[in-house]
Parts: C-alpha cells; sequence; structure tokens
C-alpha cells in the first residue's frame, strides 16, 4: 500500500509539473450510436445500460458484451416494446443498478407511457424476472423524476433519488423515495428540504446555459451512492454546491420525523454541478462534472474537490460506475445538453456517443 501511495504521489507530482490538472487519463472503451444514461455490470463484467430517455429511444436498456463489444436489448426486445395490453415493459429508464445476488434494477420512470413507474429486478443468473416493485402517486407525484438510488441489500431498502422535474417540474420537488424490498411500501421523503431543492446555481456548458424557453433548468435531488458497508448515503442536487451525507438506518427510520431527519443530514463537502456518483473502499467520491467535461473526486482524507479525469469528448457525462470484475470506473458521455429540448426543437447531438473507462484511486465498491 505504502508503495502505491508513493507512486501515486510521483504521478500527481508529474502531471501537475506538465500542467495537467486531471490526476489520471481515461480511455474511450465504447462508443454506440444513441446516448448512453447509466452503467452497470453482469457478474462476469458485461456493460448493461440504459439509453438516456431524453433522446426517446426505442430500446430502453441494453448489454453489451465486454469482450465484443457487441449490444442487444436488455433483458430482451419485449421489453422494450410498449403495448396495450399489459405494462410488463420498460417506458423509460435512466437509474441502472446491479447487486450482490447478480440482479439487475432497473429504474423506470413511466413517463413515455400510461404504465405505473416502477422497479424492475432482473435475475442475470436465472436469466428471468426477480421481482417488479410499483411505485404509487403518493411517492411518485406529477413532477416526480426518479433518477437514480442506492441498492441497499444490507438492510432491504432502494433510497431513490428523485430530481422533482418531471412533466414540467422546476425542481423544488426533489426528494427521497424509499422503497421496502420485503413489503413493497413506498415513502416519500424530504420533498423540497434544504438538501434536495437545487440552488441558484445554473449549468453552463461552453457559455450556454441550460434552459427550456429561456428558463434555466435547475435539478433537484440527483447523484447518490452509499459506502461499502451502507453505514452513509452520500447526495446532492444536481445544480447544488455541497454533498450530504445522512446515515442510512435513519434515513429509513419511519420513527423520525422530517424535522428530526433534517437535523442529522451533514454537509459532507463542495462539488460542481454534478450528475452520477460512486465511491470507492477508502471513501473517495467521484461525480460526473458536467460542465467541464470531466469526473470530479472529493478526496476522503481532507474532502477537497480534484479532477480526477477529463476528455474533449467526455460532453456531459452522466452516470459513473465500478465494474467489480476489471477494477474499472466507467462512464458515459450522453450529450444531453445537445438534445432537442434544449436547442429550440433540434438535435444537435452527434455520433458516436462515447463510454470512457478510468483506474479509480483505489479499488472501487463493488455494485456503485
Amino acid at each position: 500500500m505504502k508503495k502505491n501511495i508513493i507512486t501515486l504521489s510521483l504521478i500527481i507530482t508529474v502531471m501537475v509539473t506538465h500542467g495537467q490538472t486531471a490526476i489520471t487519463d481515461s480511455e474511450v472503451f465504447a462508443t454506440t450510436d444513441q446516448a448512453v444514461g447509466n452503467i452497470t455490470f453482469t457478474n462476469s463484467g458485461d456493460l448493461v445500460y440504459s439509453h438516456h430517455p431524453f433522446f426517446a429511444p426505442e430500446n430502453r436498456v441494453m448489454i453489451m458484451d465486454a469482450k465484443t463489444k457487441e449490444s442487444k436489448p436488455f433483458p430482451n426486445k419485449a421489453w422494450n416494446t410498449p403495448r396495450d395490453t399489459d405494462d410488463n415493459f420498460l417506458s423509460n429508464v435512466l437509474g441502472i443498478r446491479n447487486d450482490k445476488n447478480g440482479i439487475v434494477w432497473m429504474l423506470d420512470m413511466a413517463q413515455r407511457n400510461n404504465v405505473t413507474p416502477k422497479i424492475v429486478g432482473w435475475n442475470t443468473k436465472t436469466n428471468q424476472l426477480e421481482r417488479i416493485y410499483y411505485l404509487p402517486k403518493s411517492s411518485v407525484p406529477k413532477e416526480s423524476q426518479p433518477n437514480d438510488m442506492v441498492v441497499d441489500t444490507k438492510h432491504g431498502f432502494f433510497i431513490i433519488a428523485d430530481e422533482g422535474i418531471g412533466n414540467g417540474g422546476d425542481g423544488s420537488k426533489g426528494a427521497f423515495i424509499i422503497v421496502d424490498m420485503k413489503t413493497g411500501k413506498t415513502r416519500r421523503l424530504l420533498e423540497g428540504t434544504r438538501t434536495t431543492l437545487p440552488e441558484n446555481t445554473p449549468t453552463i456548458i461552453n457559455g450556454k446555459h441550460l434552459a427550456v424557453n429561456d428558463k434555466d433548468l435547475l435539478v433537484g435531488n440527483d447523484g447518490i451512492t452509499a459506502d461499502a458497508n451502507f453505514e452513509y448515503v452520500y447526495y446532492g442536487p444536481l445544480n447544488g454546491t455541497k454533498i450530504y451525507r445522512i446515515k442510512t438506518l435513519d434515513l429509513v427510520n419511519e420513527n423520525l420525523t422530517e424535522v428530526e431527519l433534517d437535523s442529522k443530514i451533514d454537509t459532507y463537502s463542495e462539488k460542481p454541478n454534478n450528475g452520477g456518483m460512486s465511491i470507492d473502499t477508502v471513501g473517495n467520491l467521484y461525480l460526473t462534472a458536467l460542465e467541464t467535461k470531466s469526473v470530479a473526486v472529493v478526496l476522503a482524507k481532507d474532502r477537497s474537490v480534484k479532477t480526477m479525469t477529463k476528455d474533449k469528448n467526455m460532453v456531459w457525462p452522466d452516470g459513473v460506475s465500478y465494474n467489480h470484475v476489471d477494477g474499472y470506473m466507467y462512464v458515459s458521455a450522453a450529450q444531453v445538453n445537445k438534445g432537442a429540448v434544449f436547442n429550440n426543437g433540434t438535435d444537435q447531438s452527434t455520433k458516436p456517443f462515447y463510454i470512457f473507462r478510468f483506474k479509480p484511486l483505489v479499488k472501487g465498491v463493488s455494485f456503485r
């Protein structure tokens, strides 16, 4: 370990000497014809990823063979085909995570079809449906946009970050949604409170504001992850300057009032406007820095914010997640800011879309 620390220190020193700001380089793992949102993995290390719903993709979720780089609909074409006879299909998916049991959990926001939002679990070991958890209107109101989640297999909960920008929402109803894995019971927490609300820090890329009809889009509770032991949940609004953390057992405790719950939240560190979030085994946090084509890292030793890696083609880095098979962090470049909704109805995105990977400072946490 001491040798590794010395080596890392030398690398950083050399980079600073040569005027570089990133701690490490990223590499292009693969390219695709459609925008990739979030990425997760099978037990063998193949990529399962969402096509970003902002671009209304035909196939909502895909699986990519890590060796051949060939992709096909996940879990199959039928689940990616809307129909009126039943709702056993994916409407629009962004958040996606795997777990220690080989189950890929897909968070279906259900905004493209008249179906109930849900979490769909597909068992990649048996290649069959594991379970569906439905999210009722009491937990997912009109302005809701459940975006990303922690799959807490230790305590038995899904902890969902809700951006609050669904159906014209302005982020003011950002919140948490808690789902009990055993009972399926759902609860909506901390809606529109100080740590789930966006700040007035507009997203600005290449000098252009991310705006709809000339109004800045401010996004609430977004990036979220948990440490190796599921002791703490880390999170923050996309548009905001702070990462917050709270003990998981407090967040899922039904006996705490919202005032009591809010009092248990710590302001953990500074951050840029960010999308996805991941973590390594010593607690370094990795978060996609949307405005600078980069991934930032919040160092556990002093909570300072550094640029981990960057690339000119990392346009709107969205999800970041750790592949426990090859030891790399993966990050998508979704080009969301180039979508039609932000450019007077004209899609300005360009092919190909990139999937990057880089080595974390130390081993990442599996299933994050």
